[in-house]
């Protein structure tokens, strides 16, 4: 997920559950550990793997669970929706099994994929991190929108990351998409951008598709962070907060992120200082930036990465 291109025309997809059921009962993967009195809360929603890189999407509901005061919500049961025996290599099947740490000959740990809720009374929001489910997409959004629907959240906001032609040195931009047109003008106040896009989708897509006739409205905020930059990208993580800060009406201390977002930049900047030739395509991404140019003459830069193994296709 790569180049922004024209934009697509969404087809509104049918939930196979029928109303009465989706009103009234739990699903049997959903566990509800707690009833807070929320006053028409926001949902922020995380996920693994896809539009997550640079960890911005988890790393974002990290901080904000670690940052205010929460407590465990609700669970989904991981049991129906993963692959945990996947057929091939030891190296590729590993990557789909639970956990386990076992020490002296006793299982001291045995962990599967968790997706949980927890909730912030002072800030009166849900956060929920998770693992983009291998099966059952719409069972899966099915407990997503019933904790919504029990909780009456009045917005559900999806965090995610895609790599681009970004410098390091500069905050991320912001794309988004919204469930319903309605929505653009309140997405227009904060500078984010509309995202154009066609290729492979994820559940988030799913969910954005189903929302608007399921009752919720929800927007995505995908951050566009260099490519070049490999790891937990801090730096990425910091803006987004910032911008959760305006659009959430939340107070989110960014202090001791600042400092580790300083100290990774100074790093990759040193690193960069021993490579002369990516240093000037770096250079030369920030003037684009900074002239509001975006992904024009810059193939040189993209066939670096590509040299390097990093694609952006």
């Amino acid at each position: 997920m790569t180049g922004w291109v024209k934009p697509v025309k969404v087809r509104t997809l049918k939930v196979r559950q029928p109303k009465a059921m989706r009103s009234t009962m739990l699903p049997n993967a959903l566990t509800i550990l707690a009833k807070p009195e929320l006053t028409k809360p926001q949902m922020v929603v995380a996920f693994t793997g896809w539009m997550d890189g640079g960890d911005v999407s988890t790393g974002t509901i990290e901080y904000l669970v670690d940052h205010l005061e929460t407590q465990p919500l609700a669970e989904i049961d991981s049991e129906p929706f993963y692959i945990f025996n996947f057929p091939g290599s030891m190296e590729l099947s590993a990557l789909f099994r639970p956990h386990a740490r076992i020490e002296d000959g006793l299982v001291r740990e045995y962990e599967f994929p968790s997706n949980t809720f927890h909730f912030s009374p002072s800030s009166n929001l849900i956060l929920f991190s998770g693992k983009e489910p291998n099966f059952q997409w719409s069972a899966f959004v099915d407990c997503m929108f019933v904790v919504a629907q029990q909780f009456e959240v009045s917005m559900i906001w999806f965090i995610g990351s895609v790599a681009g032609m970004v410098p390091h040195t500069r905050d991320a931009r912001l794309y988004s998409t919204v469930s319903h047109e309605s929505l653009k003008p309140q997405l227009e106040r904060y500078g984010v951008r509309f995202t154009n896009y066609e290729g492979p989708s994820s559940m988030v897509t799913h969910m954005l598709a189903t929302a608007h006739e399921r009752g919720h409205d929800m927007a995505t905020l995908v951050a566009e962070i260099p490519a070049y930059v490999q790891g937990r990208n801090v730096r990425s993580i910091e803006a987004v907060i910032k911008r959760l800060n305006q659009v959430l009406g939340v107070e989110v201390n960014l202090g001791d992120l600042r400092a580790v977002s300083d100290e990774l930049e100074k790093k990759i900047s040193e690193a960069v200082d021993e490579q002369p030739e990516l240093g000037e395509l770096i250079q030369k991404l920030e003037e684009d930036y900074d002239n509001e140019i975006f992904d024009t003459q810059m193939d040189d830069l993209k066939d670096w990465l590509q040299q390097k193994g990093i694609r952006l296709d």
